[in-house]
């Protein structure tokens, strides 16, 4: 899917968001939209746990309200997975509060009693990174900056390759740009002549 300033049904390059700043400044954006609040807190997720976006805003409240961690059968792999929320504790219980009572899913449809969509949850993204000027922003970035964001914390490839279900560590490394950002890194420091 093509961001908003991009030409319609042109495909973009989903890249994970390698710096601090550039995470909070896509966390203030998001904060600005009608729903901040629940935006925020999609993005926050996403790039806390490494959920897939169909995982993500398929969330029920009973799921995470008061916990730090859950068990989730992933819906692309059907592999179960312990998701971990320790830091996000407070932000989803203050989210949860603003929720109508009996609100079955977290990230709720204003149509019907589903959940929003992946295509809504990509425009919410993507939004934002046109806010900030980043144009290579999708729901695949907040998978891929968690898996980036874990890797340069620990260097443990073959942890993330198994909370991804990759293959291959070749695969998970080129998946979160390190593969492509290790080649450049490496001709940089190269004098050729």
């Amino acid at each position: 899917m093509a961001n908003l300033n991009e030409k319609k049904g042109m495909l973009i390059d989903v890249q994970p968001i390698k710096s601090k700043q550039e995470i909070n400044e896509l966390i203030e954006a998001l904060g600005m939209s009608q729903n901040g609040l629940r935006d925020q807190l999609l993005f926050k997720l996403g790039i806390s746990t490494g959920l897939r976006c169909g995982d993500l805003v398929a969330l029920k409240v009973e799921q995470v309200k008061g916990k730090s961690s859950f068990k989730i059968r992933e819906g692309k792999t059907k592999k179960e997975r312990t998701v971990y929320l320790n830091n996000l504790m407070a932000d989803i219980a203050d989210y949860i509060e603003t929720l109508p009572q009996g609100t079955v899913y977290l990230f709720p449809s204003r149509k019907g009693d589903s959940h929003i969509t992946t295509t809504q949850a990509y425009r919410i993204i993507a939004k934002a990174g046109d806010m900030i000027d980043n144009h290579s922003i999708g729901t695949h970035t907040m998978r891929k900056t968690f898996g980036y964001t874990y890797y340069q914390a620990t260097k443990d490839v073959a942890s993330l390759m198994e909370i991804f279900n990759h293959s291959s560590q070749k695969t998970t490394l080129r998946y979160i740009g390190i593969t492509e950002e290790s080649i450049e890194n490496s001709i940089k420091s190269i004098s050729f002549f």
